[in-house]
Parts: structure tokens; sequence; C-alpha cells
């Protein structure tokens, strides 16, 4: 067989695929050559490796410990007992196994991070696609609010807007995702200029291509791998901010969250018992450290020129 006929023969079946075929083919590349760029960032890959632990924890946390590790009426323990062999990161302060609430714990916490991040990134997406595509009067406005939320303590904010409303897992989520997005909608309005500055945008005008058109068939698809990168550091923005609502007494009373636990220990005034604070506190402190990893990986794949180190 020639090459004249294999190339026809290629172009055959390549013709015979429907568009859809042809885009998921496109996708599955895209997956796969990601994958293959990502995996050449060493610390991306323990970062994508201590969350996939984290997360598997948490989603077997009930078959691993049970429910009643929560429960105070059935603690099994002496209250701040030290590590041992019946409770490796001794008990606290009511006698409840320190590991298993550790492990419980996490099921609040990275649902936390993960809701709040996706509320945060959803609205700065919003915004920053329809700030850039209007322009005039409507992006003025919308970008100056920006500005100011920008310029006001994240944290403050966070902390106001739980303290007036009711103290629950989405009163948490709701602080953090309406006071974390102004960086988010920087980003993609930059973006979204960029994307309509482009040729095809202005054939897409010309061929009637209206607005909500546009943002969603051409400047959302471009400004994707951008909002992907900002989501993993936004999360773990979102991990540390629960844990210091939490600290400070602001968060869920009724769940066990990692931020909870330090609390407990301040309030108890067990500070000095080094199995009640240092556990929930190396255990933020390394989901965050995961969780920028991993963004700083996906940056660096998406947009080479930034040059991050592997």
């Amino acid at each position: 067989m020639t090459t004249t006929d294999t190339d026809t023969r290629t172009q055959d079946t390549v013709a015979a695929k429907s568009p859809r075929a042809l885009a998921r083919e496109r996708r599955r590349r895209s997956v796969v050559r990601f994958w293959r760029q990502y995996r050449t960032h060493r610390a991306g890959l323990f970062g994508l490796g201590a969350l996939a632990l984290f997360v598997l924890l948490a989603l077997f946390a009930p078959l691993l410990v049970g429910a009643d590790v929560q429960s105070v009426t059935k603690a099994p323990g002496l209250p701040l007992e030290a590590p041992s062999s019946e409770f490796p990161l001794g008990t606290d302060k009511d006698g409840r196994g320190m590991l298993g609430l550790l492990i419980w714990g996490a099921r609040f916490s990275l649902t936390v991070g993960f809701l709040a991040a996706a509320l945060s990134v959803a609205i700065g997406t919003l915004i920053g696609i329809t700030a850039g595509h209007y322009k005039g009067w409507y992006a003025t406005v919308i970008m100056r609010i920006t500005d100011w939320f920008l310029v006001m303590p994240t944290l403050v904010l966070a902390i106001a807007l739980a303290s007036v409303l009711s103290r629950s897992i989405w009163t948490i989520i709701l602080a953090i995702g309406v006071t974390t997005w102004p960086t988010t909608a920087r980003l993609v309005r930059a973006q979204t200029l960029a994307v309509e500055s482009r040729p095809y945008i202005e054939r897409a005008k010309a061929l009637g291509g209206g607005h909500s058109h546009i943002m969603t068939r051409h400047v959302l698809p471009n400004v994707m791998p951008l909002v992907l990168a900002q989501t993993t550091l936004v999360i773990s923005s979102a991990v540390l901010t629960e844990a210091t609502l939490a600290f400070l007494g602001l968060g869920d009373p009724t769940v066990t969250s990692w931020g909870g636990l330090l609390q407990d220990a301040r309030d108890s005034g067990a500070t000095t018992k080094w199995w009640y604070v240092m556990p929930p506190g190396i255990a933020i402190a390394l989901v965050a450290l995961s969780f920028t990893l991993c963004g700083r990986a996906v940056e660096s794949v998406l947009n080479p020129r930034l040059g991050a180190s592997r």
C-alpha cells in the first residue's frame, strides 16, 4: 500500500467521524497531553498524591473510624490522654481519639474548601467575562466594586458576614465565596480582553453572533484553563480561611473540623498538649501546600512561559 493510499484512507476515516466524535477525540488528546506535561513536575505530583490521600480519607471516614468518633457520651478514653498504642494521637478534652477526629474533620474542611472555591470562582468568572465583554459604564462600575473588595481585608469581611448569619456550613461557604472572588474577576477580565481582540471574534460578530454566543462559545472556553489554575489556588485559601473562622469560634459547632479542633484546644487550655494542636495544624498546612503545588504545576503546564520550577 502506498503512502498516498494511506493518507487517503486516514482522511476518509476522519471525514466519516461526526463532529461530536471529533470533539471528544480532541478533548481526549488534550487531557493526555496535559497529563504527560503535568507529570514532569515533581512538586505537582507530590501535591496531587497528598490530595488524593486526604480525599480518600475523607470519603472513607465512616468506614475507617465510624460516625461515633464524634460522640462525647461514647468517648472511649480519658480526657487529654497522651499518645499510646490505643490512641496513636492521644485524646481530646472529652476523651475522644484525636486520630479519628482528624480523619473525620477532613470531610468538613475539604467540603468547605471545594464548595467555597467553586462559589468564589463562579462569581469571579461571571463578573470577569461580562466586564471584559461589555466594557463601558458597566465595566467601570463593576471593576470599581471589585477594587473595593480587593483593598478590604478578606478575612475581616468573612468574619463580619459569618457573625451576622447563623453558624452553619453554608454560612461559612457563603462568607468565603463572596469575599474571595475579586482576584479571579480581574484575571478573567484581563484574559477576556485579550481573547476578544482576536480576529475570529470579529468574524463571529460579523456573522451575527450575539453577546451570549460570544461569551459562552468563544470567550469561556479560552479562559477555562486560567480558571482551572485559579481554582486550585482558591481552594487552598478557602481551607485556611475556614480553619481561621472555626478557630475564632465562627464555625459550625455541630460538626468536626480541623479549625474546630484547634478552637477546642484553645478553649480548654490544652494548647500545651502537642497531640491536640499539632496534628490538625499540620493537616491544614499540608492540604494548603498540596493545592498550591498543584496550582503552580497546572499554571506551568497551561502557560509554559511562567517558567515554574519542577
